[in-house]
């Protein structure tokens, strides 16, 4: 590595390819930005597919669409303009942070008296009755940002999942089925968003079923270095006491759970298959977790934040975790598992 990470230079490393995995959390997703925006700066990291689901689903599908059309660069500036978009798109945004949070530099929507309206009313009326016309401001930034047809014909696998209403199972669209109402089915929060129909089905939020789904990625890609971006925190010190700490962490819990049941899946799987045959596909499998510390101080009233400042503070934070992650683990790519494999079944046996 270079002077930055204390071994040969990273430039000079053959290339690896690799493979993402994005989880949602609405406005939090900027923090995925910034992830992959430093991990796309690295000319030896080559993309082959990405999972996503919610906020990772729009980072992926604008992250495949700009590297189809321009590579790792054309990746950065889709991402920016992306972001930026949505920024511009929330300007007249009701949910606003109050004068006093702001002063007090706190990102929280919790004072906010049209973030606790809503939240109350959403307990008492569907979206079907408060957004009959079923609007959607994610429908327009979609349709600006990214060249469908060109994502459906990339040679990048797409991977993004949504939760069938009916089924209660995990639909994962791959890129023949990419158009925007996959996006916003991925995103689609059922108490915010009537349901999204795609093919005479009804969808809601994948991350009840797969935040993000990462058997495919083992399966039908030949890479065998997965960087997982994470969202939501898996553990929060302290026990939440007040009713906008319990249902923050309800949804941290509940938003987790299948990510993390499939990575002790995957463990297993890994243990147990062979070298060769059926199955080795497991054992070569190596997962590498870009973590997230700043999410511990952020609730769930922020994830509807969507300030150009909130964002980009996002964003840095990201590359920050993203540089720490290079420094750390940039020889484990392409060589070995930085995840803990062994630990992770331990912890849950």
């Amino acid at each position: 590595m270079s002077s930055e990470t204390g071994g040969t230079d990273r430039q000079e490393r053959q290339p690896v390819l690799i493979d993402f995995a994005l989880q949602g959390g609405g406005s939090h997703g900027a923090f995925t930005w910034g992830v992959l925006d430093r991990l796309l700066e690295e000319p030896w990291l080559k993309l082959e597919g990405v999972s996503g689901t919610s906020a990772g689903a729009m980072n992926a599908a604008v992250l495949v669409d700009g590297y189809t059309a321009g590579g790792a660069e054309g990746a950065r500036k889709a991402l920016d303009s992306y972001w930026r978009h949505v920024a511009e798109a929330a300007t007249f945004s009701p949910f606003k942070r109050t004068p006093l949070d702001r002063m007090l530099g706190r990102w929280s929507l919790d004072n906010s008296p049209m973030f606790l309206f809503s939240d109350m009313m959403t307990r008492m009326f569907s979206p079907y009755q408060l957004n009959p016309a079923n609007n959607n401001a994610l429908a327009p930034i979609l349709d600006e940002e990214i060249d469908f047809d060109r994502l459906r014909s990339s040679p990048i696998k797409i991977f993004i999942t949504a939760t069938n209403v009916r089924t209660g199972r995990p639909r994962v669209f791959r890129n023949a089925d990419m158009k925007p109402e996959v996006l916003m089915a991925s995103a689609c929060l059922p108490t915010l968003f009537q349901a999204v129909e795609i093919d005479g089905e009804s969808y809601w939020d994948g991350g009840y079923s797969g935040n993000p789904t990462l058997a495919p990625l083992v399966n039908e890609l030949v890479s065998d270095d997965t960087i997982l971006i994470p969202i939501n925190p898996i553990e929060r010190p302290g026990t939440p006491t007040t009713p906008q700490e319990i249902f923050n962490r309800l949804n941290e819990v509940s938003f987790n759970a299948v990510t993390i049941k499939e990575l002790h899946m995957m463990a297993l799987l890994r243990q147990n298959a062979p070298d060769h045959g059926e199955g080795a596909e497991w054992a070569r499998m190596r997962v590498h977790v870009v973590r997230n510390p700043v999410m511990t101080k952020l609730g769930y009233s922020s994830k509807l934040n969507a300030e150009l400042d909130f964002l980009t503070m996002l964003r840095d934070e990201g590359r920050k975790s993203a540089e720490v992650f290079l420094t750390e683990h940039a020889d484990d790519i392409g060589r070995r598992s930085s995840l803990d494999i062994d630990q992770l079944i331990a912890e849950m046996t």
